[in-house]
């Protein structure tokens, strides 16, 4: 499963950027999250360009830039096929090599920790989904598979473009 965007239907509100901090919170409220010292860290980033709103969020490649370039060993593939630099065999140093390394840009230096920080998917709510899909009120952020997603963008586009079309002629 992975979270996959659909980039037309983002509004830029930031429901998805607030949920995963809730997620990561001890707390795990708005209220602790808003009150927390320091404020937690982003794990995903809503940008603005050309009057686009586009959410980025770790693609966990298969074949992962950031893991090559993890000098210490820390950043690393879990079975899931999560990729993080959490809980395995080595310590994040600090050195930042994954950060320049991700090609999204979705890797953040957490300074005062002294180590990366990225999606862990460490948010599932109850019903297994990612807090900050749970979260977009648009159905931006979607967790599915690529086939499933694929599959679902052609059915879309096929009862917007092609059918109206075989029902006016």
């Amino acid at each position: 499963m992975e979270i996959l965007i659909r980039y037309e239907r983002c509004l830029g509100c930031h429901s998805c950027e607030l949920a995963c901090a809730v997620a990561h919170t001890p707390g795990k409220t708005l209220i602790a999250a808003l009150a927390a010292a320091p404020p937690p860290r982003k794990r995903l980033f809503v940008e603005q360009g050309d009057g686009h709103r586009l959410p980025f969020v770790c693609r966990h490649c298969e074949e992962a830039y950031c893991v090559d370039a993890c000098i210490s060993g820390a950043m690393h593939r879990r079975p899931d096929g999560t990729v993080t630099n959490e809980g395995g065999l080595h310590s994040c140093v600090g050195c930042w090599m994954c950060v320049m390394a991700c090609p999204y840009g979705v890797i953040q230096a957490d300074y005062q920790k002294r180590e990366a920080l990225k999606c862990d998917r460490e948010c599932l709510t109850a019903s297994g989904t990612p807090a900050c899909v749970a979260a977009c009120p648009m159905g931006a952020l979607v967790y599915t598979t690529v086939d499933e997603f694929a599959q679902d963008r052609r059915r879309e586009y096929g009862q917007d473009h092609i059918l109206p079309g075989l029902q006016a002629g």
